[in-house]
């Protein structure tokens, strides 16, 4: 096969164009693999790095930043969780780079960082470029906060996702991250790349009990009726029934890797592991028994299905909390996750001392809570996964206890507040859960099995896809080899 003809073929597959340019300055405090993701991202221009918890995300987007400051004359904008700004300001001035908070809607630096919640007070035609830091938890934002973020990047000529690994498992959520940078949106990445199985009328229904609310999927979006009648619409955040077309999961993999780079060590782009090696993970498993019993009962059942299991979490409050308050009776730092107010108000009555993030709390409050944990100032930290749990580095700890729930990314990114790299010491999660939880962590383990194949294939898939890229590039003579070979 000629090169020129490689090419043409190339050129009609389903990739997008770097429109990036060479870099100024790559410092010296990148390590290899660093600089080679930088490098490619700044090519790129709109890009998305998919990096596991502590391969230094920060410095690669700041590095990033800085170089399209250089180029364009303009600041650019960090965007970051709540408390993640002043991380990101720290790593900054270790490197001695500018980066500055701003919480008005004013550029404030060449670096400009400000969170999420303040994004709607900004104007995008101020900066020549913009980062979204923990990028993944665009997807758990409603309708209306990530619909601002994808529209506010739109028309910025140089854009960067960056978070952990993103679920591979989740397409839709690769289908968001793209529709970010201005390549394909959710809808036309499932159309092309996907089929339904499911019947595209009412594919399910689920009854909230005790809510007067149900769910619908129609097709790839979430119909949501409330029991006054008001109609709302919003997209899926993850679509059941969705599979490969015939001969699509190539082409697939070969489209995100044009616009995403994903590794959760060094070694995933051909790097040295050296240093970046994890600490043991030891899980510990507590299971407790609710003083009272079920209405109409005499003995405990087993629980069955959601709403039983909730019962039995509702029952088992108390005795949950009191396990998890003696569990952390020490004098080194831990984190209490938890999921209900009602447990989060009892753990902080329960437990001496330990500061409590919640949802009612003003975003002020909660980045200051956050940060005295991490400056060490509060040694118990009370709070949920969905505030707490993205991009914050709190290395100084290494005891955490969780109440488990289905949800496997949320576990994901909890425990990888602690367990990453940079952590010296051994990591213990303590599970407090009832025996009706126990369908909660088996479905976590088959979760957890299921996104490590599937990272494992999308790894793979993007180094074919960079060798075919570079092949391509190079003009090498391509040659197809009999599957029987």
């Amino acid at each position: 096969m000629s090169a020129d003809y490689a090419a043409f073929l190339d050129a009609k597959t389903q990739l997008d164009g770097a429109t990036g340019f060479a870099p100024d300055d790559l410092p010296s405090f990148l390590f290899p693999f660093q600089r080679f993701l930088t490098e490619w991202a700044i090519r790129q221009g709109r890009a998305a790095i998919f990096a596991d918890c502590g391969l230094g995300k920060t410095p690669m987007q700041l590095v990033w930043a800085d170089n399209i400051r250089r180029r364009t004359g303009k600041p650019v904008l960090i965007v970051t969780p709540l408390a993640v700004g002043f991380q990101t300001v720290g790593e900054a001035h270790k490197f001695g780079m500018e980066a500055v908070i701003s919480r008005d809607g004013k550029p404030a630096g060449p670096i400009t960082i400000t969170n999420y919640e303040r994004l709607h007070l900004f104007d995008r035609t101020d900066f020549g470029g913009m980062v979204c830091d923990e990028s993944s938890a665009i997807k758990s934002f409603d309708g209306v906060h990530r619909a601002l973020v994808t529209d506010f990047m739109r028309k910025m000529e140089y854009r960067l996702l960056c978070t952990a690994t993103a679920a591979p498992n989740d397409f839709t959520e690769l289908g968001t991250s793209s529709e970010a940078l201005g390549f394909l949106d959710v809808e036309d990445m499932l159309g092309r790349f996907f089929v339904n199985d499911m019947d595209n009328k009412v594919q399910g229904m689920q009854q909230w009990r005790g809510q007067g609310r149900y769910t619908q999927w129609q097709g790839h979006r979430d119909v949501t009726t409330s029991g006054d009648g008001k109609r709302e619409t919003v997209r899926s955040l993850f679509s059941p029934g969705w599979r490969f077309k015939g001969h699509a999961e190539d082409p697939f993999w070969r489209w995100v890797a044009s616009w995403a780079r994903a590794t959760r060590k060094p070694s995933d782009l051909g790097f040295d592991d050296d240093g970046f090696l994890l600490p043991p993970l030891e899980h510990r498993l507590h299971i407790v028994q609710a003083r009272t019993k079920p209405e109409g009962t005499l003995f405990e059942l087993p629980a069955i299905g959601l709403s039983e299991e909730r019962d039995e979490l509702r029952r088992s409050l108390t005795e949950r909390c009191e396990t998890v308050a003696a569990l952390v009776d020490h004098d080194q730092p831990a984190v209490v996750w938890c999921h209900l107010n009602a447990e989060g108000n009892l753990l902080a009555k329960m437990i001496p001392g330990a500061v409590q993030v919640a949802g009612s709390d003003s975003a002020e409050d909660k980045e200051a809570r956050l940060l005295a944990f991490s400056r060490g100032e509060a040694r118990v930290l009370i709070t949920k996964p969905k505030i707490g749990a993205w991009g914050l580095n709190w290395q100084h700890c290494a005891h955490m206890t969780m109440f488990p729930s289905h949800s496997y990314e949320q576990y994901y990114q909890a425990v990888r507040r602690s367990w990453r790299f940079g952590q010296k010491r051994p990591v213990v999660v303590d599970l407090v859960t009832t025996e009706g939880g126990r369908a909660a962590l088996e479905n976590l383990e088959r979760k957890e099995a299921q996104a490590s194949r599937m990272f494992d294939r999308l790894v793979r898939h993007m180094g074919d896809a960079i060798s075919h890229q570079r092949r391509v590039r190079h003009g090498e003579k391509l040659m197809e080899v009999p599957a029987w070979l």
